[in-house]
């Protein structure tokens, strides 16, 4: 078993990083090489800017190459409960938000020829529990009668042609959502803000920044550039430097497995809908195949701030505890992968964009951004090329988390809680 991301393990390298010292001026300085910044840089680099994206590891480091590879649309929430903070009209944008979110993947794949294996999969929603299929029935009838005509209500019934479960009580089917294969479509991002005319420079961390002179001056161990805008898309891995997002960001771990390849009976008799899966839980799990036919199954597992080799391993049992419980058929199931990662997570579960503290940022995508991530970044870039304005999340407030400086000391108390709704409702 590798403790890596199936995702960098099975991607390409990305040979196009540019070599020597970061200097000089730029029109815009991105720092983070994920989904929101590689988006910003191409669109920007695209339209004849001077872009320089400053990576403090390699492409794909963080969210983007450490995720389930879901591409699921509509919100992450309960859409009448966004309904009822923000009215119809409010709610309704922010779910097709998501939808445009998967539409500038797909345009971007067929504009560079990336090779992704993208596909429009469904995502099924799965009850846990009864009452958790009344809940998901409610919502199903608000989103299928105000944002999102191309959805299904399945009954339990209705899963036998989807999972091979028993542990479901129907489900929610949103047939726009999305699957493909992360970390060969952040390589082909990072590959096309390239040839569209940006630097991209890893291994280059941001450690220091000041104004002077009209531009932002940004330090690396590697030298010091200057940029009159910043594109800040560093989600839960944002740097000590930028401490008024650290503030608002609560960095939480996600951890995954990939089994070995499932064979031809296998994913008729468990996966045969061939989608991407969620369950219904607080503290749940997710789950896909992968483009070789593994089943990718995913959760919080543990509610800690750390993705280390030891914090994974100990994540990945009780992952293969969740996997069992789901599938009994596949216990015991040859594990190739096991890998964790940090989700940037707010305080609401909204995500957050704009401009603020002197740079332009997109965050706290809270465990639903690979499908937004990317559209965002083009959403930052326009509003600095002047173009109109399509930022969803303009007007969210978004105050500090009271007491959270930017180690999430709270989370054992948070996961104890979710664990308790869980056995309770």
């Amino acid at each position: 078993m590798k403790f890596a991301s199936y995702w960098h393990d099975t991607a390409p390298a990305f040979t196009a990083a540019t070599q020597g010292q970061p200097q000089g001026l730029y029109d815009v300085a991105v720092i983070g090489a994920g989904f929101t910044g590689l988006g910003a840089a191409r669109r920007l680099a695209a339209e004849g800017r001077r872009v320089i994206v400053l990576e403090a590891e390699r492409v794909g480091f963080g969210a983007s190459g450490r995720n389930g590879g879901h591409l699921n649309n509509g919100l992450a929430h309960s859409y009448l409960d966004a309904r009822a903070r923000f009215g119809r009209e409010k709610a309704v944008a922010l779910y097709r938000a998501f939808d445009q979110g998967i539409e500038t993947i797909e345009r971007i794949i067929a504009e560079e020829g990336v090779a992704c294996d993208f596909r429009r999969s469904g995502k099924l929603k799965l009850a846990s529990k009864p009452a958790h299929y009344e809940v998901i029935a409610r919502n199903f009838e608000a989103v299928h009668a105000d944002a999102d005509s191309e959805t299904a209500l399945l009954s339990k019934a209705d899963l036998a042609s989807e999972i091979g479960s028993d542990s479901f009580h129907g489900g929610m089917l949103q047939t726009r959502s999305a699957m493909m294969h992360m970390g060969r479509f952040v390589v082909g991002l990072a590959e096309a803000a390239v040839r569209r005319g940006a630097e991209i420079h890893e291994q280059t961390p941001v450690t220091g920044r000041r104004q002077a002179d009209g531009a932002y001056e940004l330090a690396t161990p590697r030298g010091s550039v200057r940029a009159r805008e910043v594109v800040l898309a560093t989600g839960a891995y944002t740097p000590a430097v930028f401490g008024h997002f650290r503030r608002r960001i609560v960095p939480v771990g996600s951890f995954l497995l990939a089994t070995r390849p499932l064979n031809g009976k296998e994913i008729e008799q468990y996966l045969p809908g061939r989608r991407t899966y969620v369950n219904s839980l607080n503290v749940g799990n997710y789950f896909r195949l992968s483009p070789d036919d593994r089943l990718i199954f995913g959760g919080r597992a543990r509610f800690s701030a750390v993705s280390d080799q030891r914090s994974d391993a100990r994540s990945g049992d009780i992952l293969r505890h969740a996997l069992a419980g789901i599938f009994p058929g596949l216990a015991g199931i040859g594990i190739d992968y096991c890998w964790g990662g940090l989700v940037d997570m707010t305080s609401d579960r909204f995500p957050r964009a704009g401009k603020a503290d002197g740079v332009h940022f997109a965050m706290g995508y809270s465990g639903h951004g690979a499908q937004i991530a990317t559209h965002m970044g083009e959403v930052l870039a326009d509003g600095i090329l002047g173009k109109p304005d399509r930022n969803p999340w303009a007007d969210l407030p978004w105050p500090a988390v009271p007491g959270h400086f930017g180690q999430p000391w709270f989370l054992p108390l948070v996961g104890a809680w979710y664990r308790t709704l869980d056995l309770l409702r």
